[in-house]
C-alpha cells in the first residue's frame, strides 16, 4: 500500500465491502488474475448483515451465492446448502461469507477494520478535468494503524447503505423532536424475539415504513404478542393503501417473500396490528412517564399515538460523501447512476424485476469507478443480491477490456406476483 506515484497498470482494484457484492466483485478479479484489495468497515466479512442476522432472507440459497464465488468454495471442503432454503443473514455470514473470505483466494486481499472516508485522484481535487485519466485513482483509509492512502487502477463501491438510515420525519428531513428521541428508536430491523425481547415484551411499539424491514419486525412483535397478550403493535405508513407490501402471494416466484405480505395482511385483518394509513411524522415528545408521543400533522388534523418504542424502518440513502472529489453521474431523485434510475424507480415499479444491466449502465464519468450493489440502487428499496452478482461480473469484464463479456448481460429474477405502474395508490 503506497501514496507514490505507480503506472496505473501496475495498480490494485480496490474494492470497498466485504458484503456479498463486495466479495463476489473480489471472486471475479482475482479469477481474471487482477490484483485486487478489499477493505472492510467490519471486523469480518458481512459485518453489516450480522446486525440483522436474526431475520431470514426471501430468497433461497440458490439466488444468493454468486456463481464465481462457489467456484472458488468448491475447491475448498465446502459443503453447499440445500438451494431451495431461505438462510437467514447470519446463515448467510456463517455458510457462505465466511468461508468465501477464508479461500486460499481471497484471504490475503482483504483489510479488516478498514473504513474508507474518501476517494479522489491523486493530486488533484474534482475541480480538475484536464488529465485525470492519466492520474491514479486514491483511496483514502482508516485503519487502528493510522489514516493512510491506496493507489488503484479502479474502484469497485460496493459498500452499501446499511447505517445510513432515511429521516423518520416527513421531506426527507428529520422530524422535530428526533435527534432528542434517539433512545426510543430501536433500529430497522431490531430482534423481537431475541436479544431485545424485553424492549417490546408488553409494551406498545409504533413501526413506520412500508418495505420488507418493517413486515419482518412487525411480524416478529404479533409473534411476541401471541405468548404475551399485553403487546401492543402499530404500524403507520405515509400512504392510503399497503397492497404494495402485501404484494403477489401464492403468485409471487419467491415464496417467502409472498409469505410474507400474506402474513402480514392476515395480521391486520385479525387486529393484532393496528394500521395508521396517511401517517406522515412530523413531531417527537417525549413525555413525563417515559413514553414517547409521535405526531403526524396532515392537512385535515394532527394525529398522535403514544408507545413505549419506535422501530423507524424508513429505509436507507447511499453515503455519496466519500465519492465527493469523483465525477459522478447520479440521478437527482434516486442518487442511482443515472442509467440505472429509470429501471428501479419505486415511483413506476413495485416489483423485484428489473431489466439486465451491467457496466454500462453503471459507468460513470469517472473511467474505472463503479458503484454496484445494494449502493447503486441509491434511495430504491429493490435490490436483490442476484442483481449485484450480475452487475459485478459485466463490471469486472469491462475493468479487465473484455467488452465483449461485460456488454453480454443476462439476468432473470422471479417475478413479485404484483407490479404497479400507476406510481400512487397501490
Amino acid at each position: 500500500m503506497t501514496t507514490e506515484h505507480s503506472a496505473p497498470s501496475a495498480l490494485p482494484v480496490v474494492v470497498v465491502g466485504a458484503g456479498p457484492i463486495g466479495l463476489a466483485s473480489a471472486a471475479n478479479l482475482v479469477s481474471r488474475g487482477i490484483r485486487t484489495v478489499v477493505l472492510e468497515a467490519g471486523a469480518h466479512a458481512g459485518a453489516a448483515i450480522s446486525d440483522w442476522g436474526h431475520v431470514s432472507l426471501f430468497s433461497p440459497w440458490r439466488y444468493s451465492i454468486d456463481p464465481v464465488g462457489r467456484e472458488l468454495l468448491e475447491r475448498t471442503d465446502w459443503v453447499s446448502p440445500d438451494a431451495e432454503i431461505l438462510p437467514t443473514g447470519a446463515d448467510l455470514v456463517r455458510e457462505y461469507l465466511q468461508p468465501l473470505a477464508a479461500t486460499a483466494e481471497l484471504a490475503p486481499v482483504i483489510h479488516y477494520n478498514s473504513r474508507v472516508i474518501g476517494m479522489s485522484r491523486q493530486g488533484i481535487d474534482s475541480t480538475k478535468t484536464i488529465g485525470r485519466e492519466r492520474r491514479p485513482l486514491l483511496v483514502r483509509v482508516d485503519s487502528p494503524d493510522g489514516v493512510y492512502d491506496i493507489l488503484a487502477s479502479a474502484i469497485i463501491d460496493a459498500s452499501g447503505t446499511w447505517c445510513h438510515n432515511n429521516p423518520i420525519g416527513a421531506s426527507g428531513l428529520p422530524a422535530t423532536g428526533e435527534t432528542e428521541a434517539s433512545a426510543w428508536l430501536t433500529g430497522p430491523l431490531p430482534d423481537v424475539l431475541g436479544r431485545d425481547r424485553a424492549r417490546f415484551a408488553g409494551k406498545h411499539t409504533l413501526v413506520i415504513g412500508m418495505g420488507h424491514s418493517a413486515a419482518n419486525t412487525l411480524l416478529a412483535l404479533a409473534e411476541l404478542r401471541e405468548s404475551d397478550p399485553a403487546t401492543e403493535i402499530t404500524w403507520a405508513i405515509r400512504g392510503r393503501s399497503a397492497r404494495r407490501l402485501y404484494g403477489g402471494g401464492a403468485a409471487d416466484e419467491l415464496p417467502g417473500r409472498g409469505a410474507l405480505g400474506t402474513r402480514l395482511k392476515a395480521a391486520v385483518e385479525s387486529g393484532a396490528i393496528t394500521l395508521l394509513t396517511d401517517f406522515t411524522v412530523t413531531e417527537l415528545t417525549p413525555q413525563p412517564d417515559g413514553r414517547l408521543t409521535v405526531t403526524s400533522s396532515n392537512p385535515d388534523g394532527d394525529h398522535s399515538v403514544t408507545v413505549d418504542a419506535l422501530a423507524a424502518a424508513t429505509g436507507f440513502r447511499p453515503d455519496i460523501g466519500i465519492l465527493r472529489e469523483l465525477h459522478l453521474s447520479l440521478d437527482p431523485v434516486l442518487e442511482a447512476p443515472i442509467e440505472l434510475a429509470p429501471l428501479i424507480d419505486p415511483n413506476v415499479h413495485s416489483c423485484g424485476t428489473v431489466e439486465p444491466h451491467g457496466a454500462s449502465v453503471l459507468a460513470h464519468p469517472e473511467k474505472n469507478v463503479y458503484i454496484v450493489g445494494m449502493k447503486s440502487y441509491g434511495r430504491a428499496p429493490t435490490f436483490l443480491m442476484a442483481t449485484g452478482y450480475e452487475q459485478v461480473r459485466s463490471v469486472v469484464a469491462a475493468i479487465a477490456g473484455d467488452a465483449e463479456s461485460a456488454g453480454r448481460v443476462n439476468l432473470m429474477l422471479p417475478e413479485s406476483g404484483v407490479c404497479c405502474s400507476t406510481g400512487g395508490g397501490c
